[in-house]
C-alpha cells in the first residue's frame, strides 16, 4: 500500500468497512467494528482505512498481506 497524506475520519473508515464487508469474513468485520467502538488515534484510523481500501480489487497475494497486517492490529 502506498503512502497517503490524507487523514481519514472515523466516519470514512465506517463507510469503507460497509463497502468492503461483503468481501471480508464475518470475524474480520466484527474485529473492525470492535476497533471502531474505541478511541483511535489518527494513525490507527488511517491504517484501518488503507487496509480496507480497494480490498475487493486486491490480488490474492495483496489480500494475504493485508490479512497478516489485520492479524497484527487486532491481536
Amino acid at each position: 500500500m502506498g503512502e497517503c497524506k490524507l487523514d481519514h475520519s472515523h466516519e470514512d473508515v465506517l463507510k469503507k468497512l460497509a463497502e468492503q464487508a461483503p468481501h471480508l469474513s464475518e470475524l474480520r468485520v466484527s474485529q473492525f467494528k470492535k476497533q471502531l467502538n474505541g478511541e483511535l488515534s489518527q494513525e490507527r484510523l488511517n491504517e484501518l482505512f488503507h487496509l480496507l481500501k480497494k480490498y475487493d480489487l486486491a490480488s490474492p497475494e495483496e489480500r494475504q498481506e493485508r490479512e497478516k497486517q489485520m492479524d497484527h492490529l487486532f491481536g
